[in-house]
């Protein structure tokens, strides 16, 4: 994506038919188009209702009309939201109006590239966006929003602070080594770079909080075939999403729904049932089911209460501990009133009995779903701040240089070194929050977003 100063226009809601639609002008001719479409520029921050008319003077419909005068606008340039009746026609009328008069088509995210690059946010703000666009639980909608907040900025700021303190007291002693200065205190630089490490370590921690929130918590269902894995995840997505049948073996593959459980977005999967004797389609589907507990991040294991619970592959027991798994005795409607269920589950495993066939512990079963999903997640002090990928890829880089210069540091290395060191974790932490001038990674960054943000 080409950086311009020209003016763009977009359709900046869903394209189909509604109760509006909504479209966005951002450039220097903002306020010539306003006037030649609106009759005259409406008072900034001011919804103002009117006629939109073509180049022709004919009228397209009436619309809403906000201007926002930059600096203080989304884009810090002068920009026109106008909202018009939802018909596709007449935002295609209108939008194609816009462009005839010389505005160009706007790029994916090219709305907020323009916040980025006029200074009304930094880059982890401006990612925040298209995070809180995507938000499919109160957590992840959470995260999205105190990063574009700037919480994530400010960790930053005090990163690069306390390595800007490390490098001007190290090039000090480079730049006037004949000056009259106290003698150079390398105990106290350490501490100053293990403070910094400390505060990057803390972050790279929330790397994998980010992927949960933004894909959604990995929920595994297993167990052994017609103990009512499909029944709870139909009863747990609220719908009959999977057949239910008293034949054994009736999944084959395995299913997969998005559900919101608590503030957590979790991705349900039902699997095929552990049949040891299991062959041809049926022993595929299984193969699948131990695929898919290797890359959970929550089991659900799902015992018969009536029945006594089944070997199960040493895959499987592998991968349950107390803090990812829950186990669920199944069938409680079966029980007899003060009996004890039949099944039993490894040590130290939290169990919920429930009905699939009546509902029964479904709160309960949620509650503690809510509750593993939790745990798995990392906060920094009070705020939910979950980094991306392109975040940790740089942290990490900080984090190898700042552990480069402590070590040279501590071994009496050349100061020159550790100045190096020290500006290479500078340099990677600026090109987290957008310091660092990088034309070509922010081309594509902003080519994932919406045509219109």
């Amino acid at each position: 994506m080409a950086r311009h100063t020209d003016t763009i226009a977009a359709l900046a809601t869903p394209v189909g038919t509604s109760a509006l639609a909504v479209l966005r002008i951002s450039g220097p001719d903002t306020n010539r188009l306003a006037e030649e479409s609106l009759g005259a520029a409406p008072p900034p921050r001011c919804a103002t209702h009117g006629d939109y008319r073509d180049a022709a003077g004919g009228v397209v419909d009436d619309v809403v009309a906000t201007l926002y005068a930059g600096p203080n606008s989304y884009t810090g340039e002068d920009s026109l939201e106008i909202s018009c009746h939802g018909s596709p026609f007449i935002a295609r009328k209108i939008l194609a109006d816009l462009l005839s008069r010389g505005c160009r088509p706007a790029g994916p995210g090219e709305f907020t590239m323009r916040a980025f690059l006029n200074g009304r946010m930094d880059l982890s703000q401006a990612e925040a966006v298209m995070d809180l666009i995507n938000a499919r639980s109160e957590r992840s909608l959470s995260a999205a929003r105190q990063v574009l907040r700037g919480a994530l900025g400010r960790h930053m700021e005090g990163l690069v602070a306390g390595v800007l303190s490390a490098l001007a007291t190290v090039e000090a002693y480079i730049d006037f080594p004949d000056e009259d200065l106290p003698a150079e205190d390398r105990s106290r630089l350490a501490a100053l770079v293990r403070g910094v490490l400390a505060g990057a370590e803390r972050l790279l921690a929330t790397e994998r909080t980010g992927s949960l929130l933004r894909e959604g918590i990995r929920t595994v269902i297993i167990g052994e075939t017609n103990a009512g894995k499909s029944s709870l995840l139909n009863r747990i997505v609220g719908s009959d999403r999977a057949i239910v049948s008293p034949e054994p073996g009736t999944t084959r593959d395995f299913i997969e729904e998005r559900v919101e459980v608590g503030p957590h977005g979790l991705r349900i999967v039902d699997t095929a049932g552990l049949n040891p004797g299991a062959s041809g389609v049926e022993g595929l589907g299984i193969a699948k089911t131990l695929e898919q507990a290797d890359q959970a991040d929550i089991l659900v294991l799902v015992l018969d209460s009536t029945r006594p619970a089944p070997a199960l592959p040493h895959g499987i027991l592998a991968r349950i501990t107390p803090s990812t798994t829950l186990g669920v005795l199944n069938k409680a409607d079966l029980v007899p009133a003060g009996a004890t269920p039949a099944a039993r589950l490894p040590s130290g495993i939290a169990a919920v009995s429930v009905s699939a066939l009546t509902g029964a512990g479904l709160s309960s079963l949620l509650s503690e779903l809510s509750r593993l999903a939790g745990g798995l997640q990392t906060t920094v002090g009070e705020e939910q701040i979950a980094i991306n990928v392109r975040h940790a890829h740089f942290l990490a880089e900080a984090r190898s240089c700042l552990g480069e210069a402590l070590a040279k540091i501590e071994q009496s290395g050349p100061s020159e070194l550790v100045a190096s060191d020290l500006r290479g974790a500078l340099a990677a932490l600026g090109e987290i929050s957008g310091k660092v001038d990088n034309e070509r990674m922010l081309d594509q960054l902003f080519a994932s977003f919406c045509i219109g943000k």
